[in-house]
């Protein structure tokens, strides 16, 4: 454990002053106890009674705030909530500190469990992505369709790009990341990473990014928030070498429900080349290539990805639509 890591028991006990979190008009964040964890969730009402329900969820680093420019355009189709994952957002950590991703599958499953909302569509990014394939692997039942954004699966040939973010799973790399970039202030880390995730930063408003800042300087004063970091970052790494029934290509090909794969071309950190390998992989697949996009589509093109999202639906229910007239015949 590096000297900037908090032994997860203490991390879970410590409840800091910081600034409140962004809530977006329409938004509402409410917070749910399960065993084990407290998850904040952000949802909008519901456009009207009986719309299928979807969670989406962030990846490394991020929060529920990563989705708030696509949920509005969904409404009307979806009911939709977000989550922070545990030690991200306005989640504390786990009570186990548990940050791999089964630990994440595991919180997710556990709130949808108990939400008793039935099968959802189930949206990630990166991080998420991984932790939805597995959701979706292990528990098809929670799962009506699969929105994976850029996802970590496993690469054998990592960009140098992304090496920075997996080095922080290396014992003792975020405390030296953390004493090198001491006197770096909110908005220059926030720089840093929106020139990592964006295909290009000028897509960024000025008011998405003193946004950022605030958000940015709200978790630098979190004593977790480093351990969140890095133990997320190992888990990461630990999911890309486990093979067998447990690997996430293995669980990839386990998927039942319907999969859009959203990839783009500028990503720094998931490569544009596993677009066509996650296509093959994922039974009942489809693609969106963005050339001009970086790691968070969602983010960058949300009315793109929407549109994909509904060509989605519309696809899955006329493929369905053979099999009921099947069944009644």
């Amino acid at each position: 454990m590096s000297s900037t890591e908090l032994p997860s028991v203490l991390a879970a006990t410590v409840t800091p002053r910081v600034a409140t979190v962004r809530v977006a008009e329409g938004e509402r964040l409410r917070s749910v106890g399960l065993p084990g964890i407290t998850l904040t969730v952000r949802s909008r009402p519901a456009a009207r009674e009986g719309l299928p329900p979807a969670l989406y969820v962030h990846g490394l680093g991020g929060s529920s705030q990563n989705w708030s420019a696509l949920m509005p355009l969904l409404d009307g189709l979806v009911d939709s909530e977000a989550l922070d994952l545990p030690g991200f957002g306005d989640s504390p950590p786990p009570d186990d500190g548990d940050y791999g991703v089964t630990g994440h599958a595991r919180a997710v499953i556990r709130y949808l469990d108990a939400a008793g909302r039935g099968s959802v569509h189930l949206f990630g990014n990166s991080l998420g992505g991984a932790v939805a394939t597995r959701v979706a692997a292990v528990r098809p039942d929670l799962v009506r369709t699969l929105t994976l954004v850029s996802p970590a699966l496993p690469e054998i040939r990592v960009q140098r790009t992304a090496w920075p973010t997996a080095l922080l799973a290396v014992p003792g790399v975020a405390g030296l990341f953390t004493r090198l970039t001491k006197d770096w202030n909110a908005e220059q880390r926030v720089r840093g990473v929106t020139a990592l995730c964006y295909g290009d930063p000028g897509n960024v408003s000025p008011e998405g990014f003193r946004e950022a800042v605030e958000e940015m300087e709200r978790r630098l004063a979190l004593p977790y928030f480093w351990d969140a970091m890095t133990r997320s970052a190992r888990g990461i790494v630990n999911a890309y070498t486990l093979g067998g029934q447990h690997g996430l290509w293995r669980q990839a090909e386990r998927v039942l429900a319907p999969t859009l794969l959203v990839y783009g071309g500028r990503d720094q950190l998931v490569g544009y080349r596993m677009a066509h390998r996650a296509a093959r992989a994922f039974r009942d697949s489809r693609l969106l290539s963005l050339p001009e996009a970086g790691h968070v589509a969602m983010m960058e093109y949300p009315e793109t990805v929407a549109t994909a999202f509904r060509e989605l639906l519309a696809e899955s229910a006329e493929s369905a639509l053979p099999a009921v007239m099947g069944a009644g015949s």
